[in-house]
């Protein structure tokens, strides 16, 4: 962090932050893409196009990985329905750390954008001096939707102690854009390797389109996991929305009652 960055930068944006009606700072990013240095600017990002963007302070950090990124990551194809031509995450980190973090997190939808030089969060007024955590200047927590480089909506996280995660969240976003949008199932199965059953389920999601995590147990915890999570001894078990629905058959009748093909 330079000196002047110490003069002037706060632990939340200060009145000067942009706001709806703005535009988006004029920048130039550079990304790595495996061996190759890439160019892009904002203008290329947003020039013509509906693109929200979510900032947060780092990448492989606690909140940053397991709810910011992945959720938003998740409802991707739900903002592209109503529009959004791409989602852009950005942090204050350098071009190989945003790489790796993408890589890490299996993130394809969610183009990550590395601001190592802090030219677009400064632009935005957003910032802030995490030099308490030995993070130096990093970017204060907020999301936004922008048309063809202007701010439509902006969601900034309040000023709190700590790291406050409350409104710029992907599902914030989506009940913004159409409050009657509907949210994909959460929807987890547990298997066992060489299940027949399993196998069958598998095929009738992936033939349904519908997302679904697999916990694969291994053989000598298998029983007593089952027996501990579900009351059942076999596998496939699967749970949707917290809710255990049971084995193959009764989530292929699951898969039917929603008009699911492949049930």
């Amino acid at each position: 962090m330079t000196a002047e960055d110490r003069c002037e930068l706060g632990k939340a944006p200060g009145p000067n932050a942009r706001k709806a009606g703005d535009r988006v700072p004029d920048v130039t990013f550079r990304l790595r893409r495996g061996p190759e240095w890439i160019e892009t600017s904002t203008e290329k990002i947003f020039g013509g196009r509906t693109v929200v963007v979510f900032s947060l302070p780092g990448a492989f950090t606690p909140t940053c990985s397991s709810m910011h990124l992945p959720r938003y990551e998740e409802l991707a194809p739900q903002f592209e329905r109503l529009g959004v031509d791409e989602i852009v995450c950005v942090a204050v980190n350098d071009p190989f750390v945003m790489e790796e973090w993408g890589r890490n997190e299996s993130a394809d939808k969610v183009h990550l954008l590395p601001d190592g030089n802090a030219a677009f969060t400064r632009g935005m007024g957003m910032l802030v001096d995490k030099s308490d955590l030995n993070f130096g200047a990093r970017s204060w927590r907020y999301s936004m939707l922008v048309r063809d480089g202007v701010i439509d909506k902006l969601f900034v996280e309040p000023d709190k102690p700590g790291d406050p995660f409350e409104v710029s969240d992907a599902d914030t976003m989506l009940r913004w854009l159409d409050p009657k949008a509907p949210r994909p199932d959460e929807i987890a199965m547990l298997s066992r390797e060489g299940c027949e059953f399993c196998a069958r389920v598998k095929s009738a999601f992936a033939e349904a389109g519908v997302a679904y995590t697999d916990i694969s147990l291994p053989p000598l915890q298998r029983a007593r996991a089952l027996r501990a999570i579900t009351g059942a001894q076999t596998t496939p078990q699967v749970f949707v929305n917290g809710k255990l629905v049971g084995d193959s058959e009764a989530t292929l009748k699951w898969l039917a009652s929603r008009g699911q093909p492949g049930a």
